[in-house]
């Protein structure tokens, strides 16, 4: 079930990405993020859902790895971090949500890796102006397998699609990137499934960055994980050894 967008970065202080995306409500006791450089499965991540019963926009931590309200168990959220567009509408764990409980996890940049031989490059993808943006995604809420659990766990999913010219030298999916203006059609639940949204954005509109490899370890968190790379130092000539003429 796995598209590929593992890790990303959420930067950008609470009250500009409320700006950003005409947010009215926020989670009770929510007063800041705290700024996130390697953000990984099964934490929680900012999402921007219709507040419950009114089209109010309202943001919300929910855990990432989405746990269909039928699971037995959380498990399956390893496996569920994202959602394939060209599936989610029929795949069993993301179809009820794609009909009515989309939501959009916010960013200001996604990691992807290149293998450059034996080494892992990182490429920190973000958008040319700096700005955050809004990916495509899918929220449930599950109440455990004897529905007693309160308050219920609310997960999510990144939805995602073939890559566009920036991304594809490096992977060959990107998260589902939404224009501002798409993000109202996406969230309302009353409109029909939109999938003429889930489409590469435009190229234009990104730049990769190549970073080091602190950011490879899903441990590591701060600023080094988005230090530019550097590219080995080359080994020296060896010497050459007794009686040899030249080294080799």
């Amino acid at each position: 079930m796995v598209g590929m967008c593992g890790r990303f970065t959420v930067k950008t202080p609470l009250h500009e990405l409320v700006d950003a995306f005409d947010v009215a409500e926020v989670q009770d006791g929510l007063e800041a993020l705290p700024e996130r450089f390697n953000v990984a499965p099964t934490q929680e991540v900012p999402v921007v859902r219709l507040a419950r019963d009114r089209p109010a926009r309202r943001l919300d931590l929910l855990r990432w790895g989405l746990v269909p309200g039928w699971a037995r168990d959380t498990k399956i959220g390893h496996r569920t971090i994202n959602a394939r567009a060209e599936t989610v509408a029929t795949t069993p764990a993301f179809r009820q949500a794609f009909a009515r409980r989309r939501c959009v996890v916010l960013a200001d940049g996604f990691y992807e890796w290149r293998r450059e031989g034996k080494a892992r490059l990182g490429h920190w993808i973000r958008r040319r102006d700096g700005r955050p943006f809004a990916m495509a995604g899918l929220w449930e809420r599950w109440r455990g397998p004897d529905g007693a659990l309160a308050p219920p766990l609310e997960t999510c999913t990144i939805v995602t699609t073939d890559a566009n010219e920036v991304v594809a030298p490096i992977h060959d999916r990107m998260p589902v990137i939404l224009d501002v203006d798409d993000v109202g059609r996406w969230l309302d639940p009353d409109a029909a499934a939109p999938a003429a949204l889930l489409r590469p954005c435009p190229a234009a509109l990104l730049e990769s960055v190549p970073v080091g490899p602190f950011v490879n370890d899903v441990r590591h968190e701060g600023p080094r994980c988005l230090e530019p790379y550097r590219e080995p130092p080359a080994a020296p000539p060896r010497a050459p050894a007794q009686g040899e003429l030249f080294p080799g």
